[in-house]
């Protein structure tokens, strides 16, 4: 028997799954590694850490679920979230941590460059919106305040270029990662001189850009040792995590969106053509050079409803998070649609789509004497649904949306799903395995294997099972407590500003 194995180098972990040929799930894993905020704006995570968990899951996984069951692995392809940025020197050494998608500190850098004719250049040929969350941006602010980590970088690399260097050889980013990177021209497949210029480097300071099927070579013969695995074994170096997302949730074609919510979050649609928009609100990465996928993210999805289970719930055991988000739902539900007017601004972590504030911060507002802490937590998942919801709204300008699919642990739960189809008002779907982006993986590796013939082919494979049917009623409350949330993001922008400036300097 032979089997596919799927690596996502997540935000905040790895996970590992092993597919038969025809699609079927035989086994999973998953390990955590920390993000560090060492300084307020910074998110960071360490690369030998990182590297180091997916090898101990990986190596667990195949041999305790994949090798004693007479598997044979034939292909591995890897996936990742976008934006991190690792400077390393000129032996492959990290100069320091990894910067992650979260990252806040080129705030400066990105308004200086957004507001400026060049700004508008960059972004209608990188499809980037210009945002500290981009490698662009912060490639230029190393550059400005890490000049000796600056000089000292022989390339700028994300981590999954790092990671396959460590198993194979060679500095490659494939297309799709690089198109999410602000300085890949995605119309010509190149990197960009104007971006290039803008950041202080040339194109050798950064990895070989290749297609999403690409092999980068066989795994070095120490890993095949430890891993159990034979020279034949075809590594693929995959896409992004939104990209395979809405591959493998079957959304191709016109009228069809995603939702995906982990610990940030999406809207995406697919298309043959470039999303246009004057106000730089949504992004356009690549999956083939025939295939863009538009829309927006969010930095606040189940990382938000985590950090308030973390903080606010009720441990059974120091370490039970499932059971303590599972009893907050359930708390949830109690509560009707609305949370009797309370509503909550979720943008912890500042915010990308559709206001692209990275100085926003959380809000409760409408709070009175009735409100109880389950009050609260409905509130919360409403407020990060209300926030998908805004994505959608303006992406809905440029294209038609007529269902929606949903993924990504914290969109799959029915609680959720039923909210999201309520807030849109349209059905809402769930795939028969809700970890699209392995799917999505898997569906890479059996084009790759000939099983399928293009693109097209295999998202159609994708099933569907569950749908949910908006309840009209609470649509219609829910837009009235939205016209709210949406007036509070951009009434509260001067404020915003202002609590940004005191938490940096209060003496100012």
């Amino acid at each position: 028997m032979e089997c596919v194995i799927t690596i996502e180098l997540g935000t905040n972990a790895v996970r590992v799954v092993a597919f038969d040929l025809n699609g079927n799930a035989i086994a999973s894993a998953k390990g955590s590694y920390p993000t560090f905020h060492i300084e307020p704006d910074y998110s960071e995570q360490d690369p030998e850490q990182m590297f180091i968990t997916m090898l101990y899951v990986l190596k667990n996984l195949l041999s305790e679920k994949v090798h004693p069951k007479n598997y044979k692995v034939i292909s591995m392809c890897f996936c990742a979230s976008m934006h991190s940025v690792l400077a390393i020197d000129k032996n492959g050494v990290p100069l320091g941590n990894a910067i992650t998608w979260a990252d806040n500190r080129g705030k400066k850098e990105a308004s200086e460059l957004k507001s400026s004719e060049l700004g508008k250049k960059i972004y209608d040929t990188t499809g980037t919106p210009i945002h500290p969350m981009s490698p662009l941006i912060k490639i230029t602010w190393l550059g400005r305040h890490d000049p000796e980590r600056f000089k000292k970088t022989y390339k700028f690399v994300a981590i999954k270029s790092y990671i396959i260097q460590q198993l194979t050889r060679g500095y490659i980013l494939d297309y799709s990662l690089a198109s999410a990177t602000g300085l890949l021209n995605i119309y010509n497949l190149s990197w960009e001189p104007d971006a290039l210029h803008y950041a202080g480097i040339t194109a050798d300071k950064l990895p070989d850009v290749v297609p999403v099927f690409y092999s980068p070579g066989k795994l070095r013969k120490e890993y095949q040792r430890s891993l159990g695995l034979t020279d034949d074994v075809k590594i693929i170096i995959g896409s992004s995590d939104g990209c395979l997302a809405t591959l493998g949730g079957g959304v191709w074609g016109e009228g069809k969106a995603i939702v995906t919510i982990e610990d940030s979050g999406a809207v995406r649609t697919v298309g043959k053509e470039v999303l246009k928009d004057s106000k730089q609100r949504f992004f356009n990465y690549l999956l083939t050079d025939k295939f863009y996928l538009s829309g927006g993210p969010t930095n606040n999805g189940g990382v938000i409803f985590e950090w308030f289970a973390t903080h606010f719930g009720d441990f059974k055991t120091p370490f039970d998070l499932d059971y303590t988000l599972t009893n907050l739902i359930q708390e949830a539900n109690a509560v009707p649609a609305g949370s009797d007017g309370l509503i909550f601004l979720p943008y912890l972590l500042g915010e990308r789509a559709p206001i692209w504030n990275a100085n926003a911060r959380g809000t409760f507002f409408g709070i009175n004497i009735k409100h109880e802490k389950q009050h609260f937590v409905r509130a919360v998942i409403e407020g990060i649904l209300y926030e998908i919801y805004s994505i959608g709204k303006i992406l809905q300008e440029h294209r038609v949306i007529n269902s929606l699919t949903v993924n990504g642990s914290f969109a799959s739960m029915p609680f959720c799903a039923q909210m999201i189809a309520d807030i849109f008002d349209k059905p809402v779907s769930v795939g028969k395995n809700p970890d699209s982006i392995a799917q999505g993986s898997f569906l890479l590796s059996a084009i790759d294997m000939g099983v399928y013939k293009n693109l097209d082919e295999a998202a159609a494979t994708v099933l569907l099972p569950t749908t949910y049917k908006p309840q009209k009623q609470n649509h219609t409350l829910y837009q009235k407590y939205f016209a709210v949330f949406e007036r509070l993001s951009t009434k509260l922008y001067d404020e915003f500003e202002e609590i940004a400036k005191l938490q940096h300097d209060p003496m100012s």
